[in-house]
């Protein structure tokens, strides 16, 4: 059951910043999920078409009332017009939230930018009108910057207090020991939450690309093995289902996509794909080898565009070329272009262009061996390991899906 979630801050997309950034993308991967989800902010517009965006100028920052009210209270001074201004936001914010399971405030509850906002949202949390989660960034108490505008008393005391009934949120284990000192509250009564990464945007993947990506689970492979080559038997493709297999007990989810269709010369080449197929399920890796053929909209084969084996460079970890003959060679140039490791069959082309830059095998050799030449390759690899650290913990998708969604549910996280 999807929840009604409410996310707070003194700006939203599209301006750009690091929490706005987040706003976004949780915003929209939680509505994408089946939860309602509406943005209030002083500054922005609507930015996606599944979430609802209320502007309420005076939640802003930089709104002239607040800027107003806020240089008297660097100096420690309380102005009537605090007062008012505080009422008057809890009062728009009262009917927002009401409705709402659950509020995502961004920093309002432990920096001092709009200390109006920060009054307001303090009554709406002691009435009980929604249940917070109040997501820190910054600390005006603890930031060198800040605290000659802190006093003792109300309402600067309110950003270095915790707040009765919510769940506070950090972004990082740093960040989490400042605001237990600051608040004194044990360190596992505070969630960690980082920020993400968009795979798809940050590397520009087409659409069928992302689709394939989705289909097939490739974020989730570990390696990822290309191997662009039509299905021809000189190919040697069985060699590379082997050592996909040897490769299982090794690492936790090689997978292995290969990217061309049949040859269109020899019709043999079908018996061939039909051969493979064979191979694949009596080696028990019906689920670790695709052929990107077979994934076509409908009954259409699928064409593997230049864009999209551009695409495919990118997300693979090994280019695995087994060859047992080549003219030339191409994907070993993609693969150094990509920065791939290399492992290709032991033949003169791959010898020209490669050199002792890739690593060579008997095309005709032990599947074992090289499954371990990969795995050793691999795990003595730093890059390859902090990209699946990446993909394991800090893509947006997985964040939302392991630590946000279980706030939302009320579910304490400890780590």
């Amino acid at each position: 059951m999807g929840k009604r979630v409410a996310i707070l801050h003194y700006a939203g997309p599209p301006i750009v910043g690091g929490v706005e950034i987040t706003i976004y993308h949780h915003a929209r991967l939680l509505s994408a999920r089946g939860h309602t989800v509406h943005v209030i902010a002083g500054r922005g517009e609507a930015f996606h078409p599944r979430v609802v965006f209320h502007p309420i100028p005076e939640v802003d920052s930089r709104h002239p009332e607040v800027v107003k009210v806020g240089r008297a209270l660097a100096q420690g001074n309380v102005p009537p017009a605090f007062y008012s201004l505080r009422d008057r936001i809890a009062g728009r914010l009262r009917a927002l939230l009401s409705p709402m399971d659950v509020t995502i405030v961004h920093n309002a509850m432990t920096l001092h930018k709009n200390m109006p906002l920060t009054a307001a949202l303090r009554q709406l949390a002691d009435e009980g009108v929604t249940r917070f989660i109040a997501w820190c960034h910054d600390f005006a108490w603890q930031d060198e910057l800040y605290i000659p505008d802190m006093h003792p008393g109300y309402p600067w005391d309110l950003l270095r207090t915790p707040w009765p009934g919510v769940t506070y949120v950090v972004v990082s284990q740093h960040r989490r020991h400042m605001l237990a000192r600051l608040l004194e509250l044990p360190e596992e009564d505070i969630a960690v939450v980082t920020p993400g990464v968009d795979v798809a945007a940050f590397l520009k993947l087409e659409p069928e690309t992302q689709r394939l990506v989705k289909r097939l689970s490739l974020l989730d492979a570990e390696p990822l093995l290309v191997l662009p080559a039509r299905i021809t038997r000189r190919k040697n493709i069985e060699m590379a289902i082997r050592v996909t297999a040897a490769l299982r007990p090794l690492m936790p989810r090689p997978i292995l996509i290969v990217t061309g269709p049949p040859g269109p010369h020899n019709p043999t080449n079908i018996a061939y794909l039909n051969a493979l197929r064979d191979v694949r399920h009596t080696l028990g890796v019906d689920d670790h080898v695709h052929f990107l053929y077979e994934y076509g909209e409908g009954d259409a084969p699928l064409h593997v565009t230049d864009a999209m084996m551009s695409d495919l460079y990118q997300l693979a970890d090994v280019l695995l070329f087994p060859s047992r003959r080549e003219g030339f060679g191409i994907p070993v140039l993609e693969a150094g272009l990509a920065r791939l490791p290399i492992f290709a069959s032991d033949i003169p082309p791959i010898e020209e262009s490669a050199g002792e830059l890739a690593f060579r095998f008997d095309p005709e050799g032990d599947p074992e061996m090289i499954a371990l030449s990969i795995a050793r390759h691999l795990e003595g690899n730093a890059q390859y390991r902090m990209r699946k650290r990446v993909l394991r913990e800090f893509t947006w998708e997985r964040i939302i899906e392991e630590k946000v969604e279980p706030l939302l549910a009320n579910t304490h996280l400890r780590d």
